[in-house]
């Protein structure tokens, strides 16, 4: 075994893929396979459970990965202590919602670069239980998610709280204007979005079980669809004021439980962060 096979296993990890890993590591899959059963091998144990649709880790991987995790933490900080630098250096994966990266993503990326020049930024969008799926299975670093969390391998820290509001066409004059349209459409994310699930919460406590539902998969295209009248969806205000603030639509208040979503950042307790992992999240506790 050599910290070659450890980080090509930490890249099928990642990636759920024999196939994909040996891209993203520039070889091909059997070296890939090969390394991998060398280690099952070596540690008497399978690290990976296969199927047809994807590959994960076993209990023998999970336990594989923290130590693996840890003794590139400590390569790394080996080589700063020889090197004498106090540079950062390192890649990191960051889950976001797309709100969130639309919003957050430009801004981080500038502030970190000028503060850690030789941190590489790798962001991932999905939705808030893959990104908490992702990040339980060391396939993310850390990932930004709304609140409230409770899962005890998880370390959270509050970033910000942020105003979810209704967005309806720009002819809409009030809200009972819009829950009495028949039929009544939204326009949604896919199943799993937390805006999609408040305005479900939303309907119901109006008596409003029945509706129609258009599925878009991207922020410009929700509203798009607002503007040209088709129906209403819940997006951050921030998002809408920053960007959209010229468009032919409008926005209104929630009560409080449906229209303040705290989001918190979240990385593993029992994995050591990075020098890298450690500067941004140092970066984003700072407030920034």
């Amino acid at each position: 075994m050599n910290t070659n096979d450890l980080n090509l296993f930490e890249a099928v990890a990642h990636h759920g893929s024999f196939t994909r890993a040996a891209e993203a590591m520039f070889t091909v899959q059997s070296n890939v396979t090969a390394r991998i059963k060398n280690l099952e091998e070596e540690f008497g144990a399978p690290l990976f459970t296969r199927t047809n649709r994807k590959v994960e880790l076993t209990t023998a991987g999970e336990t594989l990965i923290r130590y693996s995790k840890q003794l590139n933490q400590l390569l790394d900080e080996a080589k700063r202590s020889i090197s004498k630098s106090d540079i950062v250096r390192g890649r990191i994966k960051i889950g976001f919602l797309e709100t969130m990266m639309t919003i957050k993503g430009p801004e981080l990326v500038n502030e970190l670069s000028a503060r850690f020049p030789f941190v590489e930024l790798d962001f991932r969008s999905a939705m808030r239980e893959t990104l908490i799926n992702d990040v339980l299975n060391y396939r993310l670093d850390a990932a930004f998610v709304p609140a409230p969390l409770d899962i005890p391998e998880l370390e959270q820290i509050k970033i910000k709280d942020e105003q979810v509001v209704v967005v309806a066409p720009g002819d809409c004059e009030n809200l009972d204007e819009l829950l009495n349209k028949q039929p009544l459409k939204t326009i949604v994310f896919d199943q799993g979005c937390v805006f999609r699930a408040r305005l479900d919460s939303w309907l119901v406590s109006k008596g409003i079980a029945q509706y129609h539902k258009t599925v878009m998969n991207s922020v410009e295209g929700v509203v798009n669809f607002i503007e040209a009248g088709i129906g209403f969806s819940f997006l951050p205000a921030e998002i809408i004021s920053t960007f959209y603030s010229a468009r032919k639509i409008k926005t209104f208040s929630l009560p409080k439980e449906l229209g303040l979503m705290t989001t918190i950042l979240i990385y593993r307790k029992d994995v050591p962060p990075t020098p890298a992992l450690k500067a941004f999240i140092s970066f984003c506790n700072n407030g920034n």
